[in-house]
């Protein structure tokens, strides 16, 4: 690692005229990774050598964060355990490199024990779904934003627990990641278009009301419909209108993995629709890690 005098020798030349000399020191720059970036950011804050070399400093800070963000994925990826809300805190951190993580986790924790307390173990599932459902979308109102669920701010967990609006996959996985925590088998279900949580049948109640369960599956949950209910028939009826064939995936619960994919896939989505290129390429590379 380079010491920081010699960042900062470094940080000089990146207005060079030759583009020779600047795209190695581009590239030096950024194998120092984030040990460069205060030095980086004083410049670029102070702006002491003019416009173009405030630019190039901009450039290489984005640079350096989003290698960070694709190693920090890829560690993520050969995790054992692939975390659900450190998968989302990485995908932020693409547009929100200052992300704080402890503060996210805060908030997670904050409506978690809201819930906690109202729950028992004398209660049926349905039962700790109402009273879940009571103080996530009344309490602390959470809601779908049905105007453009798929803009960028509704795929952004930090934004999404500032907002209180997201879309159905984002709501659904702090809906998910909330319930696991309280030990309720709520998991994620990656339809095409939509995305809701399955609430499995882990005491197999549906066997003793001598009831069929193909999907292992009590019941269904639509986040973006303030977590009402619904069961396979809807799923099939939703599929038959798409003209989609009934694929078990679309029954089951799916891997962690699948649901930081489709968040990229939607960010990707909004951002070819908005023309913004260099983010789609960007996306497009992070999403690559998890194929």
């Amino acid at each position: 690692m380079l010491q920081a005098t010699s960042i900062q020798a470094l940080i000089r030349l990146v207005d060079d005229p030759d583009d020779h000399i600047y795209e190695h020191v581009r590239e030096e720059l950024i194998r120092c990774g984030t040990s460069a970036l205060p030095f980086l950011e004083n410049t670029w804050e102070n702006d002491l050598f003019g416009n173009n070399h405030h630019n190039r400093i901009d450039d290489i800070i984005r640079d350096i964060q989003f290698e960070e963000v694709k190693k920090e994925l890829n560690n993520w990826l050969n995790s054992s355990d692939k975390d659900l809300l450190k998968g989302a805190c990485i995908i932020a951190k693409y547009e929100f490199p200052d992300l704080d993580e402890a503060e996210i986790i805060d908030l997670i924790q904050n409506i978690r024990r809201d819930i906690w307390l109202e729950l028992n173990d004398n209660q049926t599932a349905f039962e700790k779904v109402k009273i879940f459902n009571k103080i996530f979308f009344a309490h602390h109102q959470f809601e779908g934003d049905a105007d453009d669920f798929l803009a960028p701010p509704n795929s952004y967990i930090n934004q999404v627990l500032a907002t209180r609006k997201g879309n159905p996959l984002s709501l659904s996985l702090i809906y998910s990641v909330i319930a696991q925590s309280l030990d309720l088998p709520v998991y994620g279900v990656n339809l095409p278009n939509h995305f809701v949580l399955a609430y499995m049948d882990v005491n197999g109640i549906h066997v003793l009301n001598d009831q069929e369960n193909e999907y292992g599956v009590l019941f269904y949950i639509n986040t973006f419909a303030k977590g009402s209910l619904f069961d396979t028939t809807e799923i099939k009826a939703f599929l038959d209108g798409l003209n989609v064939p009934h694929k078990r995936e679309y029954f089951e619960p799916c891997s962690n993995t699948a649901i930081i994919r489709r968040m990229l896939t939607n960010l990707i989505t909004t951002y070819q629709k908005n023309g913004r290129s260099k983010k789609v390429e960007d996306l497009s590379l992070l999403r690559t890690i998890l194929d």
